[in-house]
C-alpha cells in the first residue's frame, strides 16, 4: 500500500510532549519548595535539615504542607523561603523569555556582534587612534572620539559607529527619524566644525545654543527661515578666481533650476559659459554682486569683456564677445537663461548676504574648517529660492576643508562634519557623488539625507545617483520606503537564507519525519516597506546588512537641558517673525 501523507497539525507536535512536559513541571515545582522551605528554616534559625528529595515528602507536603518537614522553623521563614526561590525562578524564566523573544526579532541572516565588530566599541576605538595622531595611544576614550553614532545594534544589542573616513547616505520618509535620530545628534556630538544645510528650522533650534558653547555660530538665513537678523557676509564671488571656481558656481545657480543635472539643453549650457565669464570678469576686477546683475541686463555692455581683457583672460574674453555679437535672438535668450538662473540675486535682502559689508564680520570658510564653529545654510526650496546660494557656499566650505586636509598631511584632526539635509531641494551640488568618497579620504565626514531614492535620481540623474550610492560607505535606510523596485533592489542586496520545512508523513509501518530547505529573502520588500519608524537597515561596506535602532537626541543624556534651550530659541524665533524680522 502506497505511503498516505497526513496534513501536519500544532497538536501532532504537542502530544509526545505533554506528559515529559507535566512530569518536567510537577517536578521543577517541587525542587523550588524543597529547596526554598529548607532555605528559609536554615535562615530562619532551625539549621540546615532538608528532608528527603522523595515522593513521599512531595505527597506529605502536598497533603499536610511544610510544617511536618521543618518542624523546628517557623511557617512565615519557610514561606518567606519558597517565596524567594519562586520569585526568581520565575525572574529567570522571564529574562530568558525575553531574550530568545528579541533574538527572534532579528531576522536570521543579517548581521551580528561577530560580523559587526569593526563598528562596536572596541573596534571604533582602535579605527580612530589610527585616523587621528591627536587622540592619546593609550586610556579610554570618549565615545565621540571614536565616531559617529549609527544606534544600537536590534535587538538590545550594543551600541554601532561609523569612523571618521566614513561617508554616509541616509533615505528615509518624512517624520521617519531624519531630524531627531540622525542630523540633531550629529551636530551635537561634532567634534570639529560642523556645516548643516536644511529648509526647516527644526534643527537649528535645538542645536544652536548647544553649538554656542564650543565654538561661533554662523546662521546663513537669506530668506528668513528661522527670521535670524543678517549678521554676516560671504564673498561669493571670491571662488570665481579661477575659471575652474567660476564654473563650479555657475553650475550650482544652473543647477538650483535644472531639475536633472545629467540633462542640460543649448540654453542651460550656453547660460552656464556666460555666468562663468561675467562671475570670473567680477572676481578680476574687483566688483560686486549687483554688477554682474547689470551686466546680464544689458548684453551689450563691453565692461566684462574689458576686465577679462585686463586680466589676460583673451580666450574667455573672445568667447563672450562672441555670445554678445551673435545673432540677437539666440544671445537674448542665452542672456535670459542666465537671469533666470540667478533671480534670486534680484531680491536685495538676498544678495546682501554675498555682498561686502563693512559693519558686520565676513564669514572665510578657510577659516571655518580648522575651527569649533557652526554653519546653518538654511533656505527655501521650490522657486524663488537662494537654492543656488546655499549649494555654492557648502561647496565652498567643502573645498576649503579639502584644501585644509592637504595642508595637515591629508586629512583634518579633528574632523569635519557636514550634514546636508534636503540636499536634492537646497544643497544641489552637482559632482557630489563623484567627491563623495574623496570627502572621506579627507577627514570630512558627509551624510546626506535623502527622503528616497528617486528624489536623488531626479537632481543626479540614475547614474549620478547610482554612483552616490555605491561611493557611500555606510548607508542607513529608514521607514516609509514606497519606491517599489528599489525596495526590491535593496531586498536582493540583503540576500537569501536557508529556510527549513518539517512534514510528516503515516503509512503501514509507522510515523516519518522529513525536513526539506528552501531559500527564502532575508528580508522581504514588504518588510522593508513596513520598517517600524525609529529603526534602519544599516548597509555598511564589507559587511552584511544589520538592524539598527537609532537614538533620538532627545532620548539622552542632557536632553532636558537642550528641550529647554530649544524651546527658547523656538520662542525667540516666533517673537522675531512677529516683529517682522524676517532678513
Amino acid at each position: 500500500m502506497p505511503t498516505r501523507k497526513q496534513q501536519h497539525t500544532t497538536t501532532d507536535d504537542l502530544l509526545p510532549w505533554l506528559v515529559p512536559g507535566a512530569a518536567l513541571l510537577i517536578g521543577t515545582l517541587f525542587f523550588g519548595a524543597w529547596l526554598g522551605g529548607t532555605l528559609g528554616a536554615a535562615l530562619g534559625g532551625a539549621g540546615w535539615h532538608p528532608p528527603p528529595f522523595a515522593l513521599e515528602t512531595m505527597s506529605t507536603l502536598a497533603q499536610k504542607g511544610p510544617a511536618p518537614l521543618w518542624p523546628t522553623a517557623s511557617t512565615g521563614a519557610i514561606t518567606a523561603g519558597m517565596a524567594t526561590v519562586f520569585g526568581g525562578t520565575v525572574a529567570l524564566l522571564v529574562t530568558l523569555a525575553v531574550l530568545i523573544r528579541r533574538r527572534g526579532r532579528r531576522p536570521t541572516g543579517l548581521a551580528g556582534r561577530r560580523e559587526l565588530s569593526t563598528l562596536l566599541p572596541k573596534g571604533a576605538t582602535t579605527r580612530a587612534r589610527e585616523l587621528r595622531p591627536s587622540l592619546p595611544r593609550s586610556g579610554r576614550l570618549a565615545p565621540d572620539d571614536t565616531g559617529n553614532l549609527l544606534g544600537d545594534l536590534e535587538p538590545g544589542g550594543p551600541e554601532l559607529r561609523s569612523s571618521y573616513e566614513d561617508v554616509e547616505l541616509d533615505l528615509m520618509a518624512p517624520r521617519a527619524g531624519k531630524s531627531t535620530g540622525i542630523a540633531v545628534p550629529r551636530v551635537l556630538r561634532a567634534r570639529g566644525s560642523v556645516l548643516l544645510t536644511s529648509n526647516k528650522a527644526d534643527v537649528y533650534s535645538v542645536t544652536r545654543a548647544e553649538r554656542a558653547r564650543v565654538g561661533t555660530v554662523w546662521t546663513f538665513d537669506p530668506q528668513g527661515i528661522a527670521h535670524t537678523p543678517r549678521a554676516l557676509w560671504w564673498d561669493m564671488l571670491a571662488d570665481a578666481a579661477t575659471i575652474e571656481g567660476a564654473r563650479r558656481l555657475a553650475g550650482h545657480f544652473v543647477g538650483a533650476v535644472n531639475d536633472d543635472a545629467t540633462k542640460r539643453d543649448f540654453w542651460i549650457s550656453a547660460a552656464q559659459n556666460t555666468l562663468t565669464a561675467l562671475f570670473h570678469a567680477a572676481n578680476r576686477g574687483e566688483r560686486q554682486v549687483d554688477e554682474v546683475l547689470s551686466w546680464l541686463a544689458d548684453p551689450a555692455d563691453r565692461t566684462p569683456v574689458d576686465l577679462l581683457r585686463d586680466a589676460g583672460m583673451s580666450a574667455l574674453a573672445d568667447q563672450l564677445q562672441g555670445t554678445v555679437q551673435g545673432a540677437v535672438e539666440t544671445r537674448d535668450g542665452i542672456y535670459e537663461t542666465a537671469r533666470q538662473c540667478v533671480a534670486c540675486l534680484l531680491d536685495p535682502a538676498i544678495s546682501a548676504w554675498v555682498s561686502p559689508d563693512p559693519d558686520l564680520p565676513q564669514f572665510l570658510p578657510e577659516r571655518h574648517v580648522l575651527s569649533p564653529d557652526t554653519l546653518y545654510l538654511l533656505s527655501k526650496d521650490g522657486g524663488g529660492s537662494a537654492a543656488g546660494v546655499i549649494a555654492a557656499c557648502a561647496d565652498s566650505v567643502l573645498r576649503a576643508g579639502v584644501g585644509a586636509a592637504e595642508r595637515m598631511g591629508g586629512r583634518l584632526d579633528p574632523p569635519m562634519t557636514a550634514v546636508l539635509d534636503e540636499a536634492a531641494n537646497v544643497c544641489r551640488i552637482s559632482d557630489l557623488p563623484d567627491l563623495y568618497s574623496h570627502f572621506g579620504s579627507r577627514g570630512i565626514n558627509v551624510v546626506t539625507l535623502l527622503q528616497s531614492y528617486r528624489q536623488g535620481t531626479r537632481v543626479w540623474g540614475e547614474a549620478g545617483m547610482d554612483a552616490l550610492w555605491g561611493a557611500a560607505t555606510i548607508k542607513l535606510l529608514g521607514a516609509g520606503l514606497d519606491d517599489a523596485d528599489f525596495v526590491e533592489k535593496v531586498s536582493r542586496l540583503v540576500g537569501e537564507h536557508d529556510v527549513s520545512t518539517v512534514s510528516y508523513s503515516r503509512s503501514k509501518d509507522g510515523r516519518s519525519r522529513s525536513t526539506s530547505y528552501r531559500l527564502e529573502r532575508i528580508l522581504p520588500a514588504d518588510r522593508i516597506r513596513a520598517l517600524p519608524k525609529g529603526t534602519a537597515l544599516l548597509l555598511a561596506t564589507g559587511i552584511r546588512p544589520a538592524l539598527v535602532r537609532l537614538r533620538p537626541w532627545y532620548a539622552e543624556p542632557g536632553a532636558d537641558r537642550i528641550a529647554l534651550a530649544a524651546r527658547a530659541e523656538v520662542k525667540a524665533i516666533t517673537a522675531r517673525a512677529a516683529e517682522g524680522i524676517v532678513r
